[in-house]
């Protein structure tokens, strides 16, 4: 793209995550204020196939940087693993005139703007949106200070009715392949073990640790694990603690789907603005093909071939300040 875009689109796409709506808004703003025309694209990839495009003015992305979600909506895309959805889509972007598109999402959606420009040529940047914080080339991704805010503030609330009736409560939080939501709002709440995809759990240990507790009359104990532990889930981990330690009064909750939801936090706006804005910056100046981060409060660019292969790694000073804390 040798010239600065004319009219570029935008789209969510994947999970939904606090602090999309803030992006949009700075995309839209930013692109108008520099005489660019914006369309959003409803329900990502598949609304770019259906033809699902709605030109945003100024005023269509007022008070909206305060509510979770996204107003652009999302959706999964079987049909944009063809050829012939890619081809149907890329249409829709000729038919409107698309000079370039923002697509903000995670690891899914970069790789379908990858091959989407492989093979139309057309000018991504991609942002990072998702709870999970687990790209590389930035150092937070859009939702995830929200998200472990949600779940700090729910296990606290937990916390009081552990405390109360002497209960050891398995707190079972989001994160599949990653678990950057359970670490560090496990260290938020003090929980007793934080159990995570990336390191190898050993409910052995676990039992030791919560027996220890327990001889030391510890009134309440509270034990975080990602939804990808090896361990198989808070239930599993229940059922093994029951078994080993039948005097805890032992509970299960499954936080599932009140992580996503909810307000953006101050600092997942902050950032979506700022990304927003840098994305439309971007693509004035002729850089595309790329994830948008920030890095030690730079921006950062990360090539979608490499954003696509690559996760970010757990902090092995925030791992061990979780072991050290807990005993």
């Amino acid at each position: 793209m040798s010239l600065p875009p004319k009219t570029i689109a935008v789209f969510t796409s994947g999970g939904d995550s606090p602090g999309m709506n803030a992006c949009i808004r700075a995309v839209v703003r930013t692109a108008r204020g520099q005489g660019i025309r914006v369309f959003g694209i409803i329900r990502g990839f598949q609304g770019m196939i259906d033809g699902d495009f709605r030109e945003l003015e100024s005023h269509d992305v007022s008070n909206i940087i305060q509510r979770g979600g996204t107003i652009l909506k999302t959706a999964r895309s079987k049909e944009f693993l063809t050829k012939e959805g890619r081809t149907k889509a890329y249409a829709n972007l000729l038919k409107h005139g698309i000079d370039a598109v923002i697509a903000i999402g995670g690891d899914g959606t970069f790789a379908g703007c990858k091959v989407f420009n492989s093979e139309f040529n057309t000018p991504f940047i991609g942002l990072p949106g998702t709870i999970d914080n687990d790209l590389i080339g930035t150092d937070f991704t859009i939702g995830y200070d929200t998200a472990i805010n949600n779940v700090v503030q729910v296990v606290d609330k937990i916390r009081d009715t552990a405390d109360s009736h002497d209960r050891l409560f398995i707190i079972e939080v989001m994160g599949k392949d990653a678990g950057f939501i359970a670490l560090r709002s496990g260290i938020a709440c003090g929980a007793e073990a934080i159990l995570v995809p990336e390191t190898k759990t050993y409910l052995d240990d676990l039992i030791a640790k919560l027996k220890a507790g327990w001889n030391r009359q510890k009134s309440s104990s509270i034990v975080i694990v990602a939804e990808g532990d090896e361990s198989g889930g808070a239930y599993a981990v229940a059922e093994r603690v029951k078994a080993e330690l039948p005097n805890y009064d032992t509970r299960v909750s499954i936080l599932g789907h009140l992580q996503r939801g909810g307000s953006p936090t101050a600092m997942d706006r902050v950032l979506a603005s700022t990304l927003g804005n840098e994305a439309v910056t971007a693509l004035v100046q002729g850089k595309h093909n790329s994830a948008l981060g920030i890095v030690c409060g730079r921006v950062e660019f990360t090539p979608f071939e490499k954003a696509i292969k690559h996760h970010t790694s757990l902090s092995p000073k925030l791992l061990h300040l979780a072991e050290v804390l807990s005993n």
